[in-house]
Formats: C-alpha cells, sequence, structure tokens
C-alpha cells in the first residue's frame, strides 16, 4: 500500500516532505478546535477581556443616578437653645407698652439632630471632563485583549500539533498491527510446512515445536500491539472531548500527497519569529505595561476635572410640593502628595516592561533553538527512512531466497527464523521511521507556525 510513497519519498533530496495535511486530519483538526476544553476556556477569557474593555469605556459617559431616600429617626443627639427665655420678656413688655397682644409667647427650641420623616429624593449627574486614568485604562485593557487572542492562537497552535501527532501515532499502531499479522501468516505456514516435513519424515518433530514457539513469541508482541492500538485511539478521541471507543477515519490520501522542498533554516526562523504568538502575547504585554507607565505619569502631575449636579425634592413628610431644589457642581482633584505612591507605581511599570522586553528576547531564542532542532530532526528522520527502506527491501529479498532454500531441505530452521524475525524488525522500523517522518514535519510546522 505504501510501496509507491516510499519509492517517491527516496527519490527526493534530504528535507522534502509532505505539503499539507490530508481532508480528513483537518476535519479531525477543526473538529478538536471546535469541541476542545482547553480552548474554550481561552475562548472563556477572551470574553472575559472583552466585557473588560466595555466597563472601561463605560467610564468616558457620565454617571447617572437615582437615589432616593427616606429617614425614620428616634433620639440620640438634640439641638436646645433658650430662645423663649431670651425673647419672651421682652415680647411681654412690648404687648404692655403697647396694649396688644401683637408679641406672642414662644417656646424655648428642643430639636433632635437626626432627622424624623425626612425624604430626599434626587437625580444625580456626574461626568469626568479630564482624567488620564480613564484613558489610559481602556487602551491597558485592549492591550490585555489582545494578549489574551494571542494566548488562544498558542493554545490552538499547540492543539493543532498535538492532534495532528496522535493521529500519526494511531495510524502507525494499525501499520504495526498489519505487519504482524503478515508475520503471523507466514509463521503459521512455516507451521503447517514443518509438520508436512515431519509426516514425510523429512524431519523431526523439533521443527513444529520451534515453529510453534515463535509463533507464540509473536503473539504476544501482537497483544503489546493491540493494546498500544486502543491506547492511541482513546488518546485521539481524547483530544477531540469525545467518546473514547469511537472509530477512527484512516486517510488512504496520506500516500498521495504532494511533496515539497524545505525552505532553509534561516528563512524558517525568520518567519517564525514573525508568526510565533507567544512573541505578539508578550508584545501586547509589552504595550499594556507601557500605557500603565503614561497612566502614573500622567496621574501624578495632572489634576481630575469633573462636572455634576443634583435635582430633586427635600423635606419632612413624603410631600413633593414647596420642596424641589437643584444643585449644580464643578470638582478638581490633584494628589499633591500621596507618600511617594505615585512614584513607586511609575516604578513599578517600568521593571514590568523591563521586564516583559527581557523575556520576549528570551522567548525569540528560545524559538529560533526549537526552530533549528526540528528543523534537524526532521533531516536526520528523512536519512533513517531511506536507510530503514533500503533494509526492508534487503530484508525481504533475502528472505525470500532462505524461505526457498528451507523448502528445498538447504538451510536450518535457525536460520529460516533469524531472517524472518529480521524482516519482522525492518518493517516495523521503515513504519516507524515513516510516521515519524511525519510528526517531525508536524513539529516543524508547530514551531514555525504554518498554518
Amino acid at each position: 500500500m505504501f510501496k509507491k510513497y516510499f519509492i517517491l519519498l527516496c527519490l527526493l533530496p534530504v528535507g522534502a516532505v509532505s505539503a499539507q495535511s490530508s481532508q480528513v486530519l483537518e476535519a479531525y483538526m477543526q473538529e478538536g478546535l471546535q469541541n476542545n476544553l482547553s480552548l474554550r476556556q481561552e475562548t472563556l477569557e477572551i470574553a472575559k477581556a472583552t466585557e473588560n474593555i466595555r466597563q472601561a469605556k463605560a467610564l468616558f459617559y457620565p454617571r447617572v443616578t437615582f437615589a432616593p431616600t427616606y429617614s425614620l429617626a428616634a433620639g440620640g443627639r438634640r439641638l436646645q437653645f433658650p430662645v423663649g427665655d431670651l425673647l419672651n420678656p421682652v415680647y411681654a413688655t412690648l404687648n404692655a407698652l403697647t396694649d396688644s397682644r401683637n408679641f406672642p409667647q414662644i417656646e424655648n427650641v428642643d430639636e433632635q439632630l437626626a432627622p424624623n420623616n425626612f425624604h430626599d429624593t434626587k437625580v444625580s449627574v456626574q461626568y469626568s471632563i479630564y482624567n488620564p486614568e480613564i484613558q489610559y485604562n481602556y487602551l491597558i485593557q485592549q492591550n490585555l485583549l489582545s494578549a489574551q487572542e494571542a494566548r488562544r492562537k498558542v493554545v490552538e497552535n499547540e492543539l493543532r500539533h498535538a492532534i495532528e501527532t496522535a493521529y500519526y501515532q494511531y495510524l502507525q499502531t494499525l501499520d504495526a498491527l498489519r505487519i504482524f499479522e503478515n508475520s503471523r501468516m507466514v509463521l503459521l505456514e512455516l507451521v503447517r510446512l514443518n509438520q508436512k516435513l515431519v509426516s514425510n519424515q523429512v524431519q523431526t518433530k523439533e521443527v513444529v515445536f520451534a515453529a510453534e514457539y515463535e509463533l507464540s513469541k509473536l503473539e504476544q508482541q501482537r497483544a503489546e500491539a493491540r493494546k498500544n492500538h486502543e491506547v492511541a485511539k482513546a488518546y485521539f478521541n481524547f483530544l477531540l472531548n469525545r467518546d473514547l471507543r469511537v472509530d477512527i477515519q484512516v486517510d488512504e490520501a496520506l500516500n498521495q500527497q504532494v511533496l515539497q522542498t524545505v525552505e532553509t533554516l534561516q528563512t524558517l526562523s525568520e518567519g517564525a519569529v514573525t508568526r510565533r504568538q507567544e512573541l505578539k502575547q508578550l508584545g501586547s504585554s509589552i504595550e499594556a505595561a507601557q500605557n500603565a507607565v503614561r497612566l502614573n505619569e500622567n496621574a501624578a502631575v495632572r489634576p481630575t476635572v469633573f462636572v455634576g449636579g443634583n435635582a430633586g425634592f427635600q423635606g419632612f413628610g413624603y410631600e413633593f410640593k414647596g420642596q424641589g431644589y437643584a444643585l449644580g457642581q464643578v470638582g478638581l482633584q490633584w494628589d499633591l502628595f500621596k507618600g511617594y505612591e505615585r512614584k513607586s507605581k511609575i516604578q513599578q511599570a517600568r521593571i514590568q516592561t523591563d521586564l516583559l522586553r527581557t523575556r520576549q528576547q528570551e522567548v525569540a531564542r528560545q524559538i529560533e533553538m526549537q526552530v533549528t532542532q526540528a528543523y534537524y530532526d526532521l533531516q536526520t528522520t528523512h536519512e533513517s527512512l531511506r536507510a530503514a527502506t533500503s533494509a526492508r527491501h534487503s530484508a525481504e529479498q533475502y528472505f525470500r531466497v532462505i524461505d526457498s532454500r528451507y523448502r528445498n531441505g538447504n538451510v536450518l530452521l535457525i536460520e529460516y527464523v533469524k531472517v524472518q524475525n529480521d524482516v519482522l524488525t525492518a518493517q516495523l522500523q521503515q513504519s516507524l521511521s515513516r510516521y515519524d517522518l511525519l510528526i517531525k514535519k508536524a513539529m516543524l510546522d508547530k514551531v514555525t507556525a504554518v498554518p
């Protein structure tokens, strides 16, 4: 099934690999991106960051509040003033002099300070004319949203690579089962052949026992291969967040993929630095830290100016007649001294900016190292595949010769078994190298952020 593919692959120069993933694999990737729980969490984080922007933007608008209050009070401090004791004698004298009652007697003042049966029903308006903290906070939230979106793309890139790698590993376990089944058929034929040779008195019974022993060893290897197959299947379905026992479609078109030569290491490294979302995430975080520096610098030297006002009704008893009022305000707040708090915040924001820049440089170097390692791993695996393909071809050719000679009684069973095991090993090694090449290409695509 894979013969044509490997003949073409062996004729290519070092660095030639598959150009794109198959349609079946791409469909699985899209399913994984839609269903994966980690990616859903990142999507929710983006939604939360978007709401933070809306909250920051809301501070640019006026704030209108309807705030009615009604108070009942009993006890507490009282205002006492002997106004009656002071004025009543004077009023009595005036009444006697004028022979009238124009000046009535009055009571002393004894009022409760806590207002009882008092209401204040009002609408308050407040609007910030100038506040640097509002402006820069809005910019910071935008930067954090960009960083979160880049973070989601990082997780998406990791998930795509994990799904692609798991798919190739699953196909490799299928190929291993096929190889073991073919070897089993060969050993079953050997057992039947030896039984026939013994019945014809050409060989003694130990050749049958030896062949059955080799068959039992192979059955143990097949059992291990079946276990690996089920584990690979479950892991792939786990990445897609679906039932672990769901069957996986095998893409036969992997054998006919278009092949192309890998770009130079320098080109790959430069492209990776441009495309990797980790650097974009750090870039947005650096912009947020720089805006935090500007926020604290402006807040330290500039005041905030606002206007506002209240309009409503106020008085004793819940009555509105004759109780209306309106109040306008213009305010300014300027922190002249806060114990060097602003200075410390400015320095803290600058330190954070330097820390992120240092981290950005480190990540860029790490990316270059990742690309270099993935590039040479791919080339080494390609050479290994060439050697494994050649070794399998030689082993199969040699086995055909030994098989023919064994049937004619010219080769011992031990040599036949050794050659048969060599064929099995060569086939497994070629299969492993074949899918390892695809896995290494997937890793190169991951570190270079190729979509």
